[in-house]
């Protein structure tokens, strides 16, 4: 064979293998990486509709824990000294749960511990999750109507600073149980007195073991509950510290907290901490 046909057969060659990869089929691009949702979409949502917007709850297990120390601790507290920073206007039961609920939220800095009074230590870190002068509610975060959340209950009054027993039992806490070894610290205990008619419920917080003891034996139980007894425009209450075992044997059987009474509601859990 002639050089020259040599020569056109390797162009040949190389044109068709040219064409060939040319032809391949083209890799298939990547999968486009999906992306998280808005902040301010998930903060407004409402995945278990239990009417809390998600960006005012406490997801992370380390902020539930230190709320829960927070919010037992202030409340026991106020058995032992009356804090000037708590309102006498609001000192009654559920006065006493939204007290240490919103102290429990604040940040806790040498300001803070001034204005509470002299007994106040640091307990616990803070909760990062939420911040009451900049979180999605501010400072009212009672929610007061049924339903699922929807973003212009921020602005028509559904959630606000205050709460009565029956609006932190009805909107703002689960039913748990009424068997105690079902109690965590931090939840919230329920009676009906349908007799009282202006404040039919009384709600009590339950501590588990105290932080402020007085004895070793005391530090051991694990059943103690904190309350505020309510007013009366001749009687201005007080703070009382016992244990469910002592409620046991209450001289009035509707203030027993067991299963067998009607007047005992149960044991009930933030929704915040669910």
């Amino acid at each position: 064979m002639r050089p020259s046909a040599h020569i056109n057969l390797f162009l040949l060659l190389v044109a068709v293998a040219l064409t060939s990869a040319c032809r391949q089929t083209p890799r298939p691009a990547l999968a486009e990486k999906r992306q998280p949702p808005p902040v301010h979409e998930t903060r407004m949502s409402d995945s278990d509709n239990d009417g809390i917007p998600e960006g005012a709850e406490l997801r992370a297990f380390t902020d539930r824990e230190n709320f829960r120390r927070w919010f037992t601790a202030i409340a026991e507290l106020q058995f032992y000294q009356v804090s000037e920073a708590w309102n006498p206007e609001q000192r009654d039961c559920a006065g006493l749960v939204r007290f240490a609920w919103r102290e429990s939220l604040r940040q806790h800095d040498r300001a803070w511990f001034k204005r509470m009074g002299a007994a106040y230590d640091p307990l616990a870190p803070d909760v990062r999750a939420y911040d009451l002068d900049a979180g999605l509610l501010g400072e009212k975060i009672f929610r007061t109507a049924p339903g699922a959340f929807k973003e212009e209950d921020i602005r028509n009054g559904t959630f606000t600073e205050f709460a009565d027993a029956r609006t932190l039992k009805d909107f703002n806490c689960e039913f748990v149980s009424r068997d105690r070894r079902r109690a965590e610290v931090g939840d919230l205990v329920f009676f009906f007195q349908p007799w009282v008619q202006r404040f039919p419920y009384h709600v009590m917080i339950y501590l588990g073991t105290p932080q402020q003891s007085e004895d070793a034996a005391t530090e051991r139980e694990s059943d103690w509950v904190v309350y505020h007894t309510g007013t009366s425009p001749h009687d201005a209450g007080m703070v009382r510290k016992v244990r469910l075992a002592t409620l046991d044997h209450h001289p009035d059987r509707r203030w027993r907290p067991h299963a067998s009474n009607e007047n005992f509601l149960g044991f009930y859990r933030l929704k915040v901490l669910q």
